[in-house]
């Protein structure tokens, strides 16, 4: 009987090691922030390496850390390796995980605000209150986030303008309707950034701080260009 009993213990705790193995691999803020560039969308190492400015030994380090953990997968384009994320449940894991530090630490929320210093300035629009103007052409949505994750993935009807383009592009936009801007969700300063360019040229501004996976995981669907 006491064999038994050790021996369900060992099968028990083999569980819990291949748990805490994936929690392992997520226990680095590079691979943490790697992991939200892929939810955003697939992307090469080359991209990955300029997006999160690392070393292409370090972000291939990682990039295999995460392979091992089964959190993301990769295929050979030519000459290039592209990653993305394994399965849709690793970005749910990603949006719980910053949920519930947000909720149980009080320093992430002081560290939001020192990184968003314009983060309490705009209005914020609820995503019921976004469709709403939207319906009634009372608003205009954009995304400004990197043209390759607009293509993978946008809010439907948003127009991609990345910040980077942005100030070139204002023509294209009206004085008559509130600008809404979106970017990689809470924890993304583009919004932000674009947002105060547009006010201090005379427009009407909000953001929605939901991103393509916060809107996905409240259930509403995203419009793709691939």
């Amino acid at each position: 009987m006491k064999s038994t009993t050790e021996g369900k213990r060992k099968r028990k705790e083999q569980l819990y090691t291949l748990f805490a193995w994936m929690a392992s691999a997520l226990s680095n803020p590079h691979r943490l922030e790697l992991i939200d560039l892929l939810v955003q969308s697939p992307r090469t190492v080359e991209e990955l390496v300029h997006e999160a400015g690392m070393s292409v030994a370090n972000t291939s380090q990682h990039l295999q850390k995460l392979k091992q953990a089964g959190l993301v997968a990769d295929e050979r384009e030519g000459l290039y390796v592209r990653y993305r994320l394994a399965d849709p449940a690793v970005a749910r894991l990603w949006l719980e995980l910053r949920a519930v530090a947000q909720h149980q630490l009080a320093e992430v929320e002081r560290a939001l605000d020192a990184y968003r210093t314009r983060r309490h300035e705009f209005e914020q629009v609820p995503i019921g209150d976004l469709q709403k103007r939207l319906r009634r052409k009372e608003a205009i949505l954009i995304d400004v986030r990197p043209e390759v994750e607009y293509q993978a993935g946008h809010l439907p009807g948003a127009i991609g303008i990345p910040l980077d383009d942005l100030e070139r592009r204002l023509k294209e936009l009206p004085h008559d309707k509130t600008i809404v801007a979106y970017c990689r969700g809470p924890y993304c300063v583009y919004a932000d950034d674009a947002l105060g360019l547009l006010a201090e040229r005379g427009w009407n501004v909000a953001r929605l701080e939901e991103g393509v996976a916060e809107w996905q995981q409240a259930g509403y669907a995203i419009e793709s260009e691939s």
